[in-house]
């Protein structure tokens, strides 16, 4: 893996993060699936913008199937379950459990024969989440039912993005970035517009999550999934998942800062378990120039 595709897992990372306090924020207002279907619609919307002004064509009516059940498993279930949570759980709790993705990635991508479950990325994953461990010191959260229940749906999101790579990869590999990061989030919106719209009078908007479901759409939806499926063009999708192990890093520090959630010592020596197990998924090796995607 080249420097420059390492770098730009770490900034994917670093707003990806961001994005758990601003659910946060916005979740409460919008409620789960208000907020998902906005945030898709804002970045449908973007994305379209986009593709009028560069004038790409769009992917052919016989991809639209397949676009909308990537949209399914990387857009939609992620954004509602993660949302709900956010409900309930701390903004760092829900970015350390998102960092199960890139192990769910590894089986999935191993499942289907698109690539070798190798020593390397399975000791990778296991450091990793042992950076996760010590990076999951916040403070005590009182076990309850509803904190059980969002937990696991974080869990359940993270493996849905996971799986869901695999697809991703392959739009990428059958249409432009710029195109299918278009169509999915069109499809996301589309399936979402419903329970999207019986929220409506729940709904109670206020400016700080107004701005906060602006940032989510525009920003970490619409140009970081474009982003991210330009990456996923150039290396595999356990490679490009890994950055998941990176979120945690950013989403406590994030939600120490703007939410006042707490952070610990455990976080450094965290934070390096975490960087050095995405660098083993990714191939990313520091003293060489460049390494070949594993």
């Amino acid at each position: 893996m080249k420097a420059l595709h390492f770098a730009q897992l770490v900034a994917l990372s670093a707003l990806w993060g961001a994005s758990f306090p601003l659910i946060r924020i916005a979740a409460p207002a919008f409620g789960p699936f208000g907020l998902a279907g906005l945030r898709c619609l804002l970045a449908a919307i973007v994305l379209c913008l986009v593709i009028a002004v560069l004038r790409h064509r769009w992917p052919p009516r016989a991809a639209w199937p397949m676009l909308t059940a990537t949209a399914v498993l990387t857009v939609v279930t992620p954004f509602v379950l993660f949302n709900w949570a956010g409900l309930v759980l701390p903004s760092g709790y829900s970015a350390v459990l998102n960092a199960t993705a890139p192990l769910f990635g590894v089986f999935a991508a191993a499942i289907v024969g698109e690539e070798r479950m190798t020593l390397r990325r399975i000791f990778g994953c296991g450091l990793g989440f042992a950076g996760v461990a010590l990076l999951v010191q916040l403070g005590p959260v009182a076990v309850t039912g509803p904190v059980v229940l969002a937990a696991l749906a974080c869990t359940v999101a993270a493996a849905s993005f996971g799986f869901g790579a695999i697809l991703m990869r392959r739009a990428t590999i059958a249409h432009k970035p710029l195109p299918a990061s278009a169509a999915i989030h069109v499809a996301a919106a589309a399936v979402l517009m419903l329970p999207m719209g019986a929220s409506i009078p729940a709904m109670r908007p206020t400016s700080g999550a107004v701005l906060a479901l602006a940032t989510l759409g525009i920003v970490t939806s619409g140009f970081m999934y474009l982003i991210s499926m330009r990456l996923m063009r150039e290396i595999s999708a356990s490679a490009a998942t890994s950055s998941a192990f990176m979120i945690p890093l950013f989403g406590v520090s994030w939600g120490g800062l703007f939410l006042g959630e707490p952070v610990t010592a455990g976080m450094l020596p965290g934070c390096l378990l975490v960087l050095i197990a995405t660098a083993l998924i990714t191939g990313f090796n520091p003293f060489r120039r460049a390494l070949p995607a594993p």
